[in-house]
């Protein structure tokens, strides 16, 4: 990022920053998600084949998908798995946050170095 703002308001912007996106498999759930036995009207007809493929006990009834029994998609706190993660996409449920980290600034002047010994383990991914 190239800016002439000041230090302190990049610092603020970077640590302020946060977007919430969708959990990717492996994610430990933030809630749990549980699906009532009955209609899912947000999904056509042309879907049921994928929702029956990802796990969901679903069928056609008159057009309408329709889940058969209750089925919890997460737990909250366990990790997701692949199946879980893409029916919470096509729910639109966002369980991640995306935030920005401020790795070093340079400047005419200086360089300083906010995070050092970014390895494999870290949080903080590198393009």
């Amino acid at each position: 990022m190239a800016t002439n703002l000041p230090k302190e308001e990049v610092e603020r912007l970077f640590r302020e920053y946060e977007d919430y996106d969708f959990a990717r498999t492996g994610t430990n759930a933030t809630e749990k998600v549980e699906l009532n036995e009955g209609p899912l009207e947000q999904f056509t007809h042309e879907m049921e084949p994928f929702l029956r493929k990802q796990g969901l006990p679903v069928r056609l009834n008159k057009g309408v998908v329709e889940l058969i029994s209750d089925f919890v998609v997460c737990e909250e706190g366990k990790p997701l798995s692949p199946e879980s993660a893409r029916i919470l996409r096509l729910l639109g449920i966002k369980m991640a946050t995306f935030k920005l980290h401020l790795i070093c600034r340079w400047s005419s002047d200086d360089f300083e170095l906010y995070k050092e010994g970014l390895d494999d383990a870290s949080d903080v991914e590198s393009a």
